[in-house]
This record gives C-alpha cells, sequence and structure tokens, in this order.
C-alpha cells in the first residue's frame, strides 16, 4: 500500500499547497494522513477545516498539544475517530488516540498518535501506552501507523527503535523542520525523526519573522501571525508491505508550489 504523509499543516498557506498536491496527487495513495493541529491560524484546528480536509480526501488527522487550543473540538473529537488527540492524555479526556480503518484495497490499518514528555505538558507515558495498545490490536492488525509528537529529537529516536518491528512508521512532528534521517530501522519500521512543516518557509516554523523576533528579545507576550509566501508541503510518500507491515521504501517530500505545478 502507498501511504502519504502530510507534515504540520500551518494555516491558510499550508492548507493551500496540500489542497494543491492532493487535487494532483491523492488517486496515486491508498490512504493519506496529516497533522492538522495548527491548520485554524497556526493554532488549533476548526470542526468545520476537519470537514474540509475529509471532503479532500484525507482519510486521518493527527494532533498534539494544540488540538485542544478550539474549544469546539472537545465535542467534535468525541465524535469523530477519524480525527486523533494524543494516545497518553489522562482517563477521561474527550476523543480517542488511535483510530483503526480500511484502505481503498480493503487493507486493515491502524494510526496512533502519541506525544512526549521532554519539554512537554506532564501527561501519561507514551511508551507505556504504546505497548497497552498491542495488546488491543492483537496479531490482526499489520499495518501501524504512528504520530509521535514531541520536543525531544532523542525521545522521538527512542521511540522508533522501541517500536521497530511492531509498528510499520514511526514519524516526528511538533518542530516543524523536516529531518534528513528518513530510514527503515533494521526489523523493518520506517522512522523520521520530523517530517517537516506544510506551510510558508518565509516565517519561523510557519510564523511571521517580526512577530516572533520580538519575543525572543524581550521575553514579553507577543501575537503570533501565520506567515505567507514560498510555502512548501513537506511530508512522506510510504510503502508499506499489507501482509507483513513491514516498510518497503519511505522517500521525504519537500515541495514547492511549482513542483506541484510541474506535476
Amino acid at each position: 500500500m502507498r501511504i502519504l504523509i502530510a507534515g504540520d499543516v500551518v494555516g491558510k498557506p499550508g492548507r493551500s499547497i496540500l489542497k494543491e498536491y492532493l487535487d494532483k496527487k491523492k488517486n496515486e495513495y491508498d490512504f493519506i494522513i496529516i497533522n492538522g493541529e495548527n491548520s485554524a491560524g497556526g493554532f488549533g484546528i476548526t470542526g468545520k477545516l476537519a470537514d474540509e480536509f475529509f471532503n479532500w480526501g484525507i482519510d486521518v488527522i493527527t494532533g498534539g498539544n494544540h488540538i485542544w487550543d478550539k474549544r469546539e473540538m472537545y465535542e467534535y473529537l468525541a465524535n469523530n475517530d477519524n480525527i486523533l488527540r494524543p494516545l497518553n492524555y489522562p482517563m477521561g479526556v474527550p476523543g480517542s488516540g488511535y483510530v483503526i480503518k480500511k484502505t481503498k484495497n480493503g487493507d486493515k490499518i491502524a494510526v496512533v498518535s502519541l506525544q512526549g514528555r521532554v519539554f512537554m505538558p506532564p501527561i501519561d507515558c507514551p511508551f507505556a501506552k504504546m505497548e497497552e495498545l498491542f495488546w488491543e490490536f492483537g496479531e490482526d492488525v499489520k499495518c501501524i501507523i504512528v504520530d509521535f509528537h514531541a520536543e525531544a529529537s532523542s525521545e522521538k529516536v527512542a521511540m522508533g527503535w522501541f517500536l521497530d518491528g511492531r509498528a510499520s512508521l514511526v514519524f516526528g512532528t511538533h518542530t516543524h523542520v523536516q529531518t534528513s534521517d528518513s530510514k527503515i530501522l533494521p526489523k523493518g519500521t520506517g522512522y523520521i525523526t520530523d517530517v517537516g512543516m506544510t506551510g510558508s518557509q518565509n516565517g519561523v516554523i510557519g510564523m511571521k519573522v517580526e512577530s516572533i523576533i520580538p519575543k525572543f528579545l524581550t521575553s514579553l507576550p507577543q501575537k503570533f501571525e501565520v506567515a505567507e509566501g514560498n510555502e512548501r508541503l513537506n511530508g512522506l510518500d510510504i510503502e508499506i508491505d499489507s501482509k507483513s507491515g513491514v516498510c518497503k521504501k519511505i522517500e521525504r517530500l519537500d515541495l514547492s508550489k511549482d513542483d506541484i505545478a510541474a506535476f
């Protein structure tokens, strides 16, 4: 099966270039996953945007710490399993941390959202929660894809090795800068420390330079605004053996609007 992963979609610029790519290429994929927690003005996501993404052909939206930024999403998450909040939030939190779906070809695929704890809000252990989830999956689910939304590279790398041979793909999100360490680990798990960001490259991880630099200079609160121009789609083009769950190909995507127009 061939799977598209699109990294953190930031605001309208990110949504725009994602739509352009999907209009050209979505029929080439058996399954499409995006991280959408920054798609509404750079912070959070709305139910309207989630519905729009699903209408574009996206199968699952993963989240992270910003999935809670829009209060309306509490109810939306509770009623829609195709958008995920991190699995390792405490009991009683609305929404689901994983979903099992079928691809266009009828193959089962599990998508899991996890959040790190290093330099992040204190929540339950992502390693322990993932271990528990394998007991629920059993032997029936061969293809398992994990979005690990974490700050520390070391925590992400550790998760990759922890899941090698048990997950098909572990991809990192949150830091918005695509890393060059995409690989297939020894037991067949595809891995990348951060898949990158889908949005404007004219700012600081998606936000306008002039709204970020004063924060570093003064440490005073600033109103962050989404950057525009020089949009790029960062993501992964993945091939997974549907019978074994082994990752056969992991290719990084770093595409401009001109690149997409040339397809």
